[in-house]
């Protein structure tokens, strides 16, 4: 048995953005471990499927329709969770959406809502559970998924670069608090590379500029040539948060390379460059 198993068995987690894609992964593969689940998405039938398929192969699985973006909506996801599990364990802010294009062309109201769920899909997740974690005082984990583009700059991906840069710097600041409050509970960042989803599909339009288009197919095509599975990304998180990694950075070989001369560029002043892993 791996220490996954070992730490997570038996527990429960909460995942947002758990219908397709890393979401679902992570669902398996929790499930796989021995974990109770609460899964949650605004996706009503894809959530409903995931559900079912996890039920029919033995998992404890509650589906609560959710929209991260709307306080009141997680309130009611924790109330879920506590009513069915009586506690929870790991919380994995996961739910995110992407739009491609010019920063001054993408709609006014797609940014807002790439803020409302990106961002803050994750501080109402942790203000919906972090009171009950610790007000129980035992031993929880909060898991938020930023991305490789939460350390590096991409053009035509404005709106989601600046959410999961902002993902990045909640998750450390609530690192920081919970160490303030002497709290058992581990905060984890992760940072996923290319894994195959839809994310790229989804996240055009039949509008964008023909530049935009062929730079959205790249990206897709990486993800599904390259691209870890759900499955597998999933197992390299589990595995990374039971060993008490903050930095949980799935596939170091798309993201480390890059980082030395970024950080170069920033400390000497220079003009920026796109760099690539």
């Amino acid at each position: 048995m791996s220490l996954a198993h070992d730490t997570f068995r038996g527990c429960t987690a909460v995942i947002t953005g758990a219908s397709a894609g890393i979401g679902a992964g992570f669902a398996r593969h929790a499930a796989g471990l021995g974990m109770k689940l609460v899964l949650a998405d605004i996706a009503a039938d894809r959530l409903a499927a995931v559900a079912d398929e996890l039920a029919a192969a033995g998992a404890e699985v509650e589906p609560v329709v959710t929209d991260v973006a709307d306080a009141a909506s997680v309130e009611a996801l924790a109330a879920k969770a506590h009513e069915r599990f009586g506690a929870v364990d790991l919380l994995i802010n996961n739910a995110g959406i992407m739009a491609m294009g010019y920063s001054w062309e993408i709609p006014a109201e797609r940014w807002d809502a790439m803020l409302r769920v990106n961002i803050g899909g994750c501080a109402n997740g942790i203000r919906a559970f972090v009171p009950r974690m610790l007000g129980r005082g035992e031993k929880a984990w909060i898991v938020n998924v930023s991305s490789v583009g939460g350390m590096l700059p991409s053009p035509l991906m404005a709106p989601y670069i600046a959410t999961k840069f902002g993902v990045l710097a909640l998750t450390e600041s609530l690192h920081y608090e919970m160490r303030m409050k002497n709290a058992p509970i581990q905060v984890s960042v992760v940072t996923p590379g290319s894994v195959r989803s839809e994310i790229f599909r989804t996240g055009g339009s039949a509008d964008i500029a023909p530049e935009v288009a062929a730079f959205n197919a790249q990206l897709q095509q990486r993800a599904d040539e390259h691209g870890l599975t759900a499955e597998e990304h999933a197992e390299r998180v589990f595995d990374k948060v039971a060993e008490g990694k903050y930095w949980v950075i799935p596939q170091p070989d798309e993201l480390l390379p890059a980082l030395q001369p970024r950080t170069d560029m920033i400390l000497g002043g220079k003009t920026p460059e796109l760099f690539e892993a």
